[in-house]
């Protein structure tokens, strides 16, 4: 799913034009990254939790010269599905 096929559902679901319906979707999408960015933490209850983590400091490695290469720590956000989100998935073997 892209975010044109959200607009599209939100076009659907409640009648608003286009242009208002890409507003809300984009201001949607603003927040969150705007939380992220922030470290703050998202729960959508009933869809799942967005977190932003600390990485630690790593050593891997150049694909093409097999040397080592230092990985500076850094932060990665991670999602944790909510159970109703989960029990959808587990019990649909199409989305596997």
């Amino acid at each position: 799913m892209i975010k044109q096929n959200i607009v599209h559902q939100v076009i659907e679901r409640t009648g608003l034009p286009r242009v208002k319906a890409e507003a809300a979707v984009d201001c949607v999408f603003d927040g969150l990254k705007k939380a992220l960015a922030a470290g703050d933490r998202i729960e959508l209850r009933g869809f799942g939790v967005f977190s932003v983590r600390p990485r630690k400091t790593g050593i891997g490695r150049n694909p093409r010269t097999g040397s080592e290469v230092s990985i500076a720590p850094g932060r990665a956000i991670r999602f944790k599905p909510g159970k109703e989100l989960h029990e959808i998935t587990a019990a649909n073997p199409e989305t596997k």
